[in-house]
């Protein structure tokens, strides 16, 4: 388990019973399982204090965790023969988007989404989910694929932002993202977006533009980082913690101000610690969001989408 730095108290406790329970196994017979248990339930008890008020910079680290599940764990989970499609023909095949067509409770669909990787390799190569203008191109594909076989859209969410590097900014960064979010707006089948971890700016705006959008409990989506919002804000990056309660990006707030239209419940310490139940309550949100949209016309689906986006602002004034 790897611990966040505000569960530092929880990981002594953790840590003394599993010691406990080493103990017992080479320590000649003797019997340390009450012990153990009783810092099991003492456990128990730090875990839902800690997670019974989380400050949003904490549920930042929570949505970053290495150990929550990823893009692939979704799509390897909740749907079946799925066939991924590379390349955007344009250029390249950006390996931090994930795409392809595949079956969801044996409906055919077209899922996307933001892959970070699970190891340092695998890390490297999905460049830590930050897209280059290839990936919102290769999303473009995807998405006129799925709008000219009238299949719904089902976009997975988890990225710190779009990549800022010199090579993506020449070769239209910027471009690609705005025509990504046009995409979302046009399509003619239903659109579903979950924010599974972190949804950084631009880049994740790219895939969220839905007519559904769902988050985690304990994910976060923002037009900033609180780290580069404390940069420009304050010049000091270390004041990320009063950042991200102003940008109140947090799936509660966000709710609130009419952004999402519903939050997933993530088990008890966040997804990171059961994954699979996680991953069940994504697949039945998703399910539930699509029995909504289901059987409404191409005309009305994107008129409700843009109509949505547009009463946003006066929606979070009034809030």
């Amino acid at each position: 388990m790897n611990y966040l730095e505000f569960e530092k108290p929880l990981a002594e406790i953790e840590g003394k019973a599993e010691e406990l329970r080493a103990m017992a196994k080479t320590g000649g017979g003797m019997d340390l399982t009450k012990e153990a248990e009783a810092l099991d339930r003492r456990a128990e008890v730090a875990l839902r204090d800690l997670y019974k008020s989380l400050t949003p910079w904490q549920k930042c680290q929570v949505a970053r965790h290495p150990d929550r599940p990823h893009c692939r764990d979704y799509v390897e989970a909740l749907f079946t023969e799925y066939t991924s499609l590379a390349g955007d023909r344009a250029f390249a095949d950006d390996h931090a988007v994930m795409g392809g067509i595949a079956r969801f409770n044996d409906q055919p669909v077209v899922v996307i989404g933001h892959e970070k990787g699970n190891d340092t390799k695998t890390r490297i190569e999905r460049n830590f989910g930050m897209a280059r203008p290839e990936g919102y191109r290769k999303a473009i594909r995807l998405m006129d694929l799925a709008d000219r076989f009238r299949l719904p859209v089902i976009t997975l969410v988890d990225t710190p932002g779009a990549y800022p590097g010199k090579g993506a900014e020449e070769r239209g960064q910027a471009e690609a993202i705005a025509r990504s979010t046009e995409k979302c707006l046009t399509v003619g089948v239903p659109l579903i977006s979950v924010v599974i971890g972190e949804g950084g700016s631009g880049g994740a705006v790219a895939f969220a533009t839905a007519n559904r959008v769902a988050m985690l409990e304990h994910s976060v989506y923002s037009v900033i980082s609180p780290e580069g919002c404390a940069s420009i804000l304050w010049k000091d990056a270390e004041k990320m913690r009063e950042a991200a309660e102003a940008l109140r990006l947090t799936a509660q707030d966000l709710q609130k101000l009419g952004i999402i239209d519903r939050i997933v419940k993530e088990p008890m310490g966040g997804a990171q610690r059961a994954p699979k139940e996680a991953i069940d309550a994504v697949g039945k949100a998703i399910e539930a969001m699509l029995k909504e949209l289901s059987g409404k016309k191409p005309e009305a689906l994107i008129r409700d989408r843009r109509q949505k986006f547009l009463e946003m602002g006066s929606k979070g004034l009034a809030a």
